[in-house]
């Protein structure tokens, strides 16, 4: 993880914003978070996955795959050497 990245297990709901929720975060083997990122509530970011300097991540993120920007969208996957 870079310098900076925000995990946030904790929101509210919007309708009523006194009744808080949490959801855990899942983070999978060699996955990279760039600087700054941050992550949403019940978010899994996949094995071998990389994510991009400032992307915010509020869907889960495959295996192998490079997610960039705001909200994170999957731009390519990585090839897996063995």
């Amino acid at each position: 993880m870079g310098p900076g990245v925000g995990l946030f297990t904790v929101n509210h709901d919007p309708a009523d914003i006194r009744n808080v929720t949490t959801k855990e975060i899942h983070i999978k083997k060699n996955a990279w978070l760039g600087a700054r990122v941050n992550v949403a509530p019940g978010v899994t970011i996949g094995e071998n996955a990389i994510i991009g300097t400032g992307a915010v991540v509020t869907k889960d993120i495959p295996d192998n795959a490079v997610a960039v920007g705001v909200p994170a969208k999957v731009i390519k996957y990585n090839k897996v050497q063995h």
